[in-house]
């Protein structure tokens, strides 16, 4: 999946690069790179899902 920003006339390369790093992140690639860094065991994954349901389920007015 590549990241592609095109520059309009007038944009200087500091323009771009904004413009670049805001699409990173909406697209949260750097969020899913630095999960995918290390291998999680399924357990991990399944507790770590459990944490945050149960966090959810806190904030959660009644």
């Amino acid at each position: 999946m590549a990241t592609i920003v095109k520059a309009q006339p007038g944009d200087n390369a500091g323009q771009v690069i904004r413009k670049f790093k805001k699409k990173v992140q909406q697209d949260q690639i750097l969020t899913t790179i630095r999960e995918r860094e290390f291998y999680k065991k399924p357990s991990v994954l399944k507790k770590e899902k459990l944490t945050e349901m149960r966090r959810k389920n806190k904030r959660r007015p009644r």
